[in-house]
């Protein structure tokens, strides 16, 4: 490729907040690029999977290439990479960033800044990005245009001719973004003559090719028959196919240096490539990789088990296949004495969570008991050091440990003021300490407090939208470990320990959270024939307990007449039954108890 084509190649991205309308932004482009029809009835053309469409969310980037025409200047080839919004799917919006030059940073005119615009904002920033602010949804009959520009202009310092107005819905402004793109956005700094650097920004499993990886060439240039080498795993292997998106994969005979395309090389693990990595040549390949790279790190853990304990086989292969299609996720064999063998599993965060849960019930057609979500804590043990402990079952008791330390995130929250109020309130009572509070404009703040995890991974985002009436929004960054009083709170029925129910509280909480456990489980544990006592415990202390009374049997409704020494013995016979099966009684647990006990906060 030349130096005159290497000028008409844009590589951007559209970051957001949530619900912003970058999908359908994404769909007007496809529009105008010929690659979707207008009259296709087919919204978020690029959010594939089925729970991206249900719940109006982007969990994967999708990249596509489209070629443009403006009025002048000839077609320029259009490389956008389209990324999630949710906080928990950060990591892979910024290695989309590493790919592109320039970002398009998407306002909703009816609701302004969120938290999610000022966090990619400042990432886009960080990677030294040209950044073109719109308003989208113009078109509603809330927009306050003149109100989110004033925002634009004071909080991010932007002028007010920079900014652009577009309504993703019914098209108006697109072509004045896509000109903007051309305009604003430099072309990338093509060097097809040195040794080969590749970005893979993503990868995903195909049934018949293998992984297929998608990169962004920094320098050099791919095609078939070339060796190639990932730098972080050393992993070698014989090119099969390169070629680009439209945004299906279409085949090429090289790719060069500026351009985004895809690599098939008969990878049958999607583990060896991981996102963030520099792919090269093998042979005469680039010594140093590209900057930035680093491990995904799992927030949350939370186990996985199947109702129906002849299922665990068929779990373990969904587990599989899942993880070829999500690198992010990861899980090792476990087993419960409540409920059989299941899998601990690392996710990004809780919304990670739940996308799992339903791909694999939805997909795979299984049924799952998910226990309460975790964080990683550091336990100081006696005697032998730091222990990296995620799941409750493995804390260890009072008396065994010197202290132990939970992660803090620094947690951002813009609100209207008029609920500031009631923000701090939740707030402290979730063992925040503000940091610093700034005003967004004339009626709009930004706070920012010191959290644990473990208060935000739960139901903090929900009670955050109750409290705010839906205005509020969040957004987190991890910041390090500190001290907490910290003990494990089990749960047992009929005097037996359900370690699936264990959970690692503050010391502060046990008793109310105890309290709120043993409550739930009584309303969903069905009665026996015998009474069976619910206990939450710390150590050997019981500190709740609730008890579910024996279901009764009348044994004297045969006796129409007779002594009352009958039905005596009747009634005796049945207390001494009772006794002998609250020896040998096993109580089943429901599995809406479990989830009860999820919802519990």
């Amino acid at each position: 490729m030349s130096s005159e084509e290497d000028t008409h190649i844009r590589n951007f991205s559209i970051i957001a907040h949530i619900d912003h309308g970058k999908s359908t932004l994404a769909d007007r482009f496809l529009e105008v690029a010929g690659i979707l029809k207008p009259d296709s009835g087919k919204e978020q053309f690029l959010d594939s999977m089925d729970i991206e469409r249900e719940r109006g969310i982007t969990i994967k980037s999708h990249p596509v290439t489209i070629e443009y025409g403006p009025a002048r200047g000839g077609v320029f080839t259009l490389n956008l990479l389209d990324t999630p919004g949710h906080v928990d799917f950060t990591y892979e919006v910024s290695r989309s960033l590493a790919a592109c030059e320039g970002v398009l940073l998407l306002v909703d005119a009816s609701q302004g800044i969120e938290a999610q615009t000022l966090s990619n904002f400042y990432m886009a920033l960080d990677h030294d990005l040209v950044i073109i602010p719109v308003i989208n949804k113009i078109d509603l009959p809330a927009a306050d245009i003149p109100g989110v520009k004033k925002q634009i202009i004071d909080e991010l310092g932007f002028h007010e001719e920079e900014i652009l107005l577009v309504s993703a819905k019914d098209g108006t402004g697109v072509d004045d973004v896509l000109n903007a793109v051309v305009e604003r956005i430099p072309p990338p700094k093509a060097d097809a003559g040195s040794p080969l650097t590749a970005l893979v920004f993503d990868s995903h499993f195909n049934p018949y090719r293998g992984v297929v990886v998608n990169v962004r060439l920094f320098s050099g240039r791919i095609e078939a028959e070339d060796k190639i080498k990932f730098m972080s795993s050393s992993m070698e292997y014989t090119v099969e196919e390169v070629g680009i998106f439209r945004p299906e994969m279409v085949k090429k005979e090289q790719i060069v240096s500026g351009e985004v395309g895809y690599v098939i090389a008969g990878i049958k693990e999607i583990s060896n490539t991981r996102v963030g990595d520099t792919l090269t040549l093998s042979s005469g390949g680039a010594q140093k990789p590209l900057p930035g790279y680093k491990d995904v790190k799992p927030m949350v853990y939370s186990s996985m088990y199947p109702v129906a304990t002849d299922d665990y086989e068929e779990l373990s292969k969904a587990m599989d296949k899942l993880k070829l299609n999500d690198a992010s996720f990861i899980y090792e064999a476990e087993s419960s004495n409540a409920l059989g063998f299941g899998f601990r599993c690392g996710f990004l965060g809780l919304l990670h969570l739940e996308v799992v849960q339903e791909r694999l019930e939805r997909e795979f057609g299984l049924s799952l008991v998910v226990t309460a979500p975790s964080v990683e804590y550091n336990v100081f043990i006696k005697g032998s050091g730091a222990k990296i402990i995620d799941n409750p079952v493995n804390f260890p008791d009072a008396d065994l440990f010197e202290y132990a330390e939970e992660p803090f995130v620094l947690a951002v929250i813009v609100t209207p003021e008029e609920f500031i109020g009631n923000i701090m309130k939740l707030a402290i009572d979730r063992f925040g300490t503000q940091r610093a509070i700034n005003y967004i404009g004339e009626k709009r703040v930004e706070i920012e407090y010191e959290m644990p995890l473990s208060e935000i991974i739960y139901d903090f985002h929900d009670k955050l939208k109750s409290v705010s009436r839906g205005y509020a929004s969040l957004d987190y960054d991890y910041l390090d470990y500190r001290r907490a009083r910290l003990v494990r709170l089990d749960i047992l029925v009929s005097g037996k320990q359900v370690d699936a129910l264990s959970q690692i509280v503050r010391k502060e909480k046990a008793y109310e959270r105890g309290r709120d456990i043993v409550k739930a489980l009584k309303s969903e544990i069905p009665r026996q024939l015998f009474k069976i006592p619910i206990q939450a415990a710390i150590g050997g202390q019981i500190i709740s307990r609730e008890t579910i009374g024996a279901a009764g049997k009348n044994v004297i409704a045969k006796c129409y007449g007779g002594d009352i020494t009958r039905k005596r013995k009747l009634l005796e016979k049945q207390k001494e039954g009772k006794k002998r099966m609250k020896k040998v009684g096993n109580v089943d647990i429901p599995q809406s108890a479990f989830m009860s006990v999820l919802r519990k906060r």
